[in-house]
């Protein structure tokens, strides 16, 4: 007998992993031979926070897209990512820090940035989590990081073309300093 009224609790898990096991959402999952590549990149919310209705509506429209893709035969791709969101991120670490009566400035540069990977594997997961109970059709299998190494160097060097180029340079101007986090 179908129930009265629907329970998402009961019924999405129970989705969700019938698409897990069969990699429903894995790129090229269910593509033709030769088929189109459709491809998006999750603008990669803050590794700060949780989701909002902003990421849900951003999120919903993309999946409603590579879904209908997917449905075509093309090979799809949706790329999900986490931003590093440095400055905010550095705040958050460094008030949890502070908590237990440490200082930034009483660890080395590589103990800092190892406890904003504790933080990030700790945050990190809980959006991923939010995406996927929202339904997200996301190949999770290729999740990416902005700090993530491949990322980082390729940020690295197009600064440094840019620097070549003259595109960007480097001047005596006013610039926004925080003084609690000593950074611009």
């Amino acid at each position: 007998m179908l129930e009265k009224t629907y329970d998402a609790k009961t019924v999405e898990p129970k989705i969700a992993k019938i698409w897990e096991e069969a990699d429903a959402f894995r790129a090229g999952a269910g593509a033709e031979e030769g088929a189109e590549a459709f491809t998006i990149v999750i603008p990669p919310p803050n590794v700060t926070g949780s989701l909002h209705m902003g990421h849900a509506l951003n999120n919903t429209l993309q999946d409603i897209l590579v879904r209908f893709e997917r449905m075509r035969g093309k090979n799809v791709l949706w790329q999900p990512g986490m931003d590093h969101a440095g400055i905010a991120t550095q705040m958050v670490v460094e008030r949890q820090l502070m908590e237990k009566q440490i200082h930034r400035r009483d660890l080395t540069r590589e103990e800092f940035i190892e406890k904003v990977w504790e933080w990030k594997a700790e945050s990190g997961g809980a959006i991923f989590n939010q995406l996927k109970r929202l339904g997200a059709s996301a190949d999770w299998s290729r999740e990416r990081f902005t700090m993530d190494e491949g990322l980082s160097r390729a940020v690295l060097e197009v600064f440094v073309t840019l620097y070549k180029e003259g595109l960007i340079y480097k001047d005596k101007r006013l610039v926004n300093w925080d003084p609690k986090l000593l950074t611009a």
